[in-house]
């Protein structure tokens, strides 16, 4: 089955992008959770002149995801946790708390955009922040402890 994505869906695609799927996840899923519709003839021609108009707003919002991507990578990120004994945390550091550690210097981040391995011991970790479809961001970020 053939559809047009109407939002980004994980591990699938963007929006806007034509997929191939099974029957039932598009049928039982995807359709009715309104975020694909069919890719008919007349589907694919409105968002080809879609796309067609929106390519020039576009380039001004990778060229912003460009500016914020700079400003991250110049960022010195560390995010104080609980230690037990050694080095190892009282719970664990997570996508949540590299947003949190990202508002504080000034850089709003929405936590779904970044992807984090579930830190469980003090160190230096890298974050995958993705801010467009084609710019994303290895953030390096280190987890001190606090007493």
């Amino acid at each position: 089955m053939e559809l047009i994505l109407k939002q980004d869906v994980e591990n699938l695609g963007f929006k806007d992008d034509v997929v191939t799927v099974k029957n039932g996840y598009g049928r039982n899923f995807l359709i009715p959770q309104k975020q694909a519709i069919l890719a008919t003839v007349s589907a694919k021609k409105v968002l080809a002149e879609n796309l067609k108009q929106r390519a020039f707003k576009e380039k001004k919002i990778v060229d912003d995801a460009n500016v914020i991507a700079d400003a991250l990578k110049g960022l010195e990120i560390k995010i104080p946790a609980k230690v037990g004994t050694g080095s190892k945390l009282f719970g664990s550091v997570n996508n949540i708390d590299v947003a949190a550690a990202l508002e504080k210097e000034g850089q709003t981040i929405d936590k779904k955009f970044i992807t984090v391995a579930t830190v469980k011991r003090t160190g230096k970790y890298t974050a995958v922040v993705r801010l467009h479809r084609e710019v994303s961001v290895d953030l390096e970020f280190e987890v001190v402890g606090q007493a």
